[in-house]
């Protein structure tokens, strides 16, 4: 029996060692590498959300607390864990061949092309400002006779415009007059009677006196009662501030002349695009009512300061107008380009614009849609130039963007979730 009883203590004891043993493998105190579980092998439990509220999560089926939806098991997509997202919140997705004929989802290629950035915006018709002329007068007197009767007459320069009775003019006129040489008088004047006379001619030019009246003068030794203004040059009488028989003073503003055989174009341009809009570049000017009918010109003004209510830069454009076709006041439609050369370009359907960040979907291997973080340039024809982010060659979303944009920020959440 004692025999009996010690057999027994010893297998009691050798199933306690054993499984202690056992419990040190499992509670990782075995120093045998056998005895480890590897990490690829490492079994993950399944995790079920609610497709209405994605931060339902759970590790077994059920329902959703919140509406009583069953819960939907979550798949993981082989190798999308593989590529990081490019872009914060969205994740890489997965679509068939079949599921992207449903959707009607397209892809475009990024490629290198020239790029030209056209601005069109509206021009308003002026007058040259380097161009108008005010005709005043010097004397006092009166409007003695008007040869331009209605405002927008047409003139040539040189044309009579009015003439001025003056006692003043008379009256030099009369003292130039008495400095002249008798007709009939032989020899030289002396140098005394050249000073008087050019004193007296000098005094009726700075009266604007022309000097066809004064060699008229000389001529008949005849005082004229009226001195007449002619035009200072051809364009049309804009202004008109005078009347037959009127008192003039000094200085008044008679009439205005502009010259319309080259006018100016005002229009406003948005802050995008000042750096595409230069002094000197080449314009173009169409009207909405004359089909096929081009005016060009250049840019020779950009105002220093932006409008503070509009938000927009005034340029001005220089427009040759030789048949007047353009009148003042008119609007037209402006195009001006800007060559940026040859530049990766992708289309403009294919950029997410979300106001922080821009972004594409580029197709990859497997069928795979992958986000990619873009910065973009110049918008062009319907291009993007691409400054970073996509190469020239990638395929890239163009339709059906939002569903797959839709899908990626689903994956990206869901994904946050399962990994916690």
């Amino acid at each position: 029996m004692k025999n009996s009883a010690s057999v027994l203590k010893i297998i009691i004891a050798t199933a306690a060692v054993v499984a202690a043993c056992a419990a040190g493998g499992v509670t990782g105190c075995s120093r045998s590498g056998n005895t480890a579980t590897p990490a690829a092998h490492v079994l993950v439990k399944p995790k079920y959300h609610c497709p209405m509220h994605p931060s339902v999560v759970s590790d077994r089926p059920g329902s959703c607390p919140i509406c009583g939806m069953d819960l939907v098991f979550i798949e993981k997509t082989l190798g999308e864990t593989s590529d990081a997202p490019a872009v914060p919140g969205l994740a890489v997705v997965s679509i068939s061949t079949e599921a992207r004929q449903r959707m009607g989802l397209t892809l475009g290629k990024v490629e290198k092309r020239a790029m030209t950035r056209n601005i069109r915006t509206s021009a308003r018709i002026v007058a040259d400002e380097t161009r108008l002329f005010r005709v005043t007068t010097k004397v006092e007197g009166w409007v003695d006779r008007l040869f331009v009767s209605t405002t927008g007459q047409s003139v040539h320069k040189d044309d009579p415009l009015l003439a001025i009775y003056s006692p003043q003019l008379v009256s030099a006129q009369q003292e130039y007059l008495s400095t002249l040489r008798p007709a009939d008088a032989t020899g030289e004047a002396t140098e005394a009677e050249r000073t008087l006379m050019n004193s007296a001619r000098r005094h009726l030019q700075l009266w604007d006196v022309s000097d066809e009246q004064i060699a008229r003068l000389e001529k008949t030794r005849q005082v004229e009662k009226t001195m007449t203004l002619y035009a200072p040059a051809s364009g049309f009488v804009m202004e008109k501030n005078v009347l037959a028989g009127q008192k003039l003073t000094s200085g008044d503003p008679l009439m205005v002349i502009t010259d319309l055989s080259v006018v100016w174009g005002e229009a406003d341009i948005y802050e995008s695009d000042l750096p595409y809009v230069q002094v000197g570049m080449p314009i173009s000017l169409t009207l909405s009512y004359w089909p096929g009918k081009v005016f060009s010109g250049k840019v020779s003004f950009i105002s220093p300061s932006l409008d503070r209510e509009t938000r927009t830069l005034k340029i001005r454009m220089e427009i040759p107008n030789s048949d007047s076709l353009l009148k003042l006041e008119m609007y037209a439609d402006a195009r001006l380009s800007y060559s940026l050369g040859e530049k990766v370009a992708a289309p403009e359907s294919a950029i997410m614009r979300t106001g922080e960040r821009n972004y594409a979907f580029r197709d990859s291997d497997g069928g795979r849609l992958v986000p990619v973080a873009v910065t973009t340039g110049a918008l062009c024809d319907g291009y993007y130039e691409i400054n970073s982010g996509l190469n020239a060659g990638d395929s890239v979303v163009t339709s059906a963007n939002f569903l797959v944009d839709s899908e990626s920020s689903m994956r990206a959440a869901l994904e946050a979730l399962t990994d916690k």
